[in-house]
């Protein structure tokens, strides 16, 4: 008994002895196998180089400039007092005498630590150029490494800035809402450049190699190709656009043209600014002057600026009026041009009154009393929920980043906003587009879209990504009875620049027949012992109305719908109407439209 014992414990210490020799031959040869490759083979990414944008026409708008960034190899010894760190710097400006000692070398203490065994940026960007004729002797230096650098840049400049916005160096935030930009180190800050930009920064390749004990490369193992060069092509014209920009020299607003479809052809801001000094960095004293202007050159007002739409708002209520049964088709005025409710007398523009008004003449000479009346009848609440279906208070949907919503103001929404009480002089004033009415100059494009075609467009900015069209989108928001009506508005807004009586009709000279309204939207509102206003160009500056036209073209058949706005400029009309004109015209010179159309 024993000795079976003894027996069973011998081959138990065997099998264990085998089992253990098999794991530590095979088994663990798996394991070291892969701990070996790990330790000598490295994977890298490739930075994929940016898209470039394009104009409608295939012009380049937003290009790479070939360059090369500056690297140093880790752990160079920098305490003593000729380091070996200032020494390889020295190098570099020795070859690069342009270069910042100073700011190489906190470059490169900022990143150099004993974990970090990659090569570190000292110069972001040397121009292709420039660093050519020393390649070769630089890269001979095994603590200098080139890298290709391609930096963003602006053929244009200032021309639709707010529209492309621009790329610069990644910060926190850009890196927590998009990681994939830390390889490049770059993202798009603003414009069509954040919209747009993982499809713009493309997809990181992929290089795998062998490297020796002292991390130099042995071998290329592995590559994948990283996916770059994304196009995208916008629907702007960059010289329609550029001409725009000449007309608005010395000028503050916005101005927008757009294909009634959705396809935005020139969107301004203005001023503008150089994209290509937030690329390269911007002066202080640049950047406080254009910081501390009161006309915020930084706006974008084409989705970003809030103003009250005044007049403009006038066609989508008469067609909302017209065709409620509050108010109806047969509704008129008596226009006296003082209106008293609630203890204030609500005047219209012209001092004597219009006399008889119907719906055609309100619009076509703006006679404020009709809509007055008109809101009243109607009611606060169902004005305000018709007009925010013609696209009003509701943002467009634009390729844009942070579009601003405005306000169409109801009872419903100052009670949330500030828990107060509505009141009728309220629901006066929102009829003619004042008050806490406040729209963006897109929202009054789209809004004039509608009214040409009867179909409310999504607006865009792309036109193509790559080879792929970028579709329009348009939205069916009119009741049959409105469609039906829709001609009325068309004709009232055709007579506004066409017959002798229109708002607008001394102000313009057009190729083409169009169709709009102007709009005169107060900065400062009017006290009621005043009896005769100042005149405009009497005001302060920044105390003048701002100036509205919106419009659209040709008259029969709608293709572009035009808004302009001059901030401070006054009446509608007169601050408008020789932009508008030259748009159109210019319109017809590019070939987008026919004269006499």
């Amino acid at each position: 008994m024993r000795l079976k014992i003894i027996i069973t414990l011998f081959i138990l210490i065997w099998i264990a002895l085998l089992v253990r020799v098999f794991f530590l031959a095979i088994k663990s040869n798996e394991h070291y196998e892969r701990l070996s490759y790990a330790n000598s083979t490295k994977t890298e990414l490739i930075a994929p180089v940016r898209g470039e944008i394009f104009d409608i026409k295939g012009r380049p708008i937003a290009i790479n400039e070939l360059g090369f960034k500056v690297q140093l190899a880790p752990h160079l010894e920098s305490r003593s007092p000729k380091s070996k760190l200032d020494e390889e710097i020295d190098f570099i400006v020795e070859h690069l005498p342009d270069l910042d000692r100073e700011k190489m070398k906190k470059n490169y203490l900022k990143t150099n630590s004993y974990y970090n065994h990659k090569f570190i940026d000292v110069v972001d960007f040397v121009p292709y150029e420039t660093i050519m004729p020393l390649y070769s002797r630089l890269n001979l230096n095994e603590n200098v490494h080139l890298e290709l650098s391609p930096k963003r840049y602006y053929p244009y400049a200032k021309t639709a800035a707010h529209t492309l916005g621009y790329v610069a160096k990644s910060s926190v935030e850009d890196l927590v809402r998009d990681p994939d930009d830390e390889l490049t180190g770059y993202s798009g800050k603003l414009g069509i450049e954040k919209q747009y930009n993982s499809y713009l920064r493309g997809e990181a390749g992929l290089r795998e190699i062998k490297v020796n004990a002292k991390n130099q490369t042995i071998e290329e193992i592995g590559f994948v190709t990283p996916k770059e060069d994304a196009t995208l092509t916008l629907g702007i014209d960059i010289e329609l656009q550029s001409y725009i920009s000449s007309l608005f020299e010395g000028k503050a607003g916005a101005v927008v043209v757009m294909d009634v479809n959705g396809t935005i052809l020139s969107a301004g801001s203005y001023p503008e600014y150089d994209l290509n000094s937030f690329v390269n960095g911007m002066p202080q004293a640049m950047w406080d002057k254009l910081s501390n202007s009161l006309d915020k050159p930084f706006t974008n007002k084409v989705t970003n600026g809030l103003y009250p739409p005044g007049s403009t708002i006038k066609t989508g209520l008469g067609l909302i009026a017209y065709t409620s049964k509050e108010v109806g088709s047969n509704f008129s005025v008596v226009c006296t041009s003082n209106l008293p409710v609630g203890g204030r007398v609500f005047r219209c523009w012209k001092g004597g009154g219009h006399g008889f008004v119907d719906l055609k003449r309100a619009i076509r000479e703006s006679c404020d009393d009709y809509f007055y009346k008109a809101s009243i009848k109607l009611g606060n609440e169902k004005m305000a929920s018709e007009l925010m279906r013609y696209g009003l208070g509701v943002k467009t949907g634009i390729d844009l980043p942070s579009e601003f919503v405005g306000t169409v103001p109801s009872r419903e929404w100052k009670r949330q906003k500030y828990n107060k009480a509505w009141y009728i002089g309220e629901t006066i004033n929102t009829s003619i587009g004042q008050g806490d009415f406040l729209s963006t100059p897109l929202q009054l494009t789209t809004f004039t879209a509608l009214m040409a075609t009867g179909k409310l467009p999504k607006p865009h900015f792309a036109k193509f990504l790559g080879e792929d069209l970028v579709e329009d989108e348009l939205y069916d928001v009119l009741s049959s009875d409105e469609k039906k009506h829709l001609p009325l508005i068309q004709k009232a807004m055709y007579e506004v620049c066409n017959s002798p009586s229109g708002t607008a009709h001394r102000y313009l000279n057009t190729k083409v027949k169009i169709a709009g309204k102007t709009g005169t939207a107060q900065v400062v509102g009017i006290k009621q012992n005043i009896k005769v206003r100042d005149l405009e160009h009497e005001m302060e500056y920044y105390t003048r109305s701002h100036a509205w036209f919106n419009s659209y073209g040709p008259y029969k058949n709608p293709r572009y719908a035009v808004t302009v706005l001059v901030e401070h400029g006054g009446h509608g009309g007169v601050a408008t109407g020789e932009i508008v004109s030259k748009i159109y015209n210019k319109l017809v010179d590019l070939g987008y439209l026919t004269a006499d159309d």
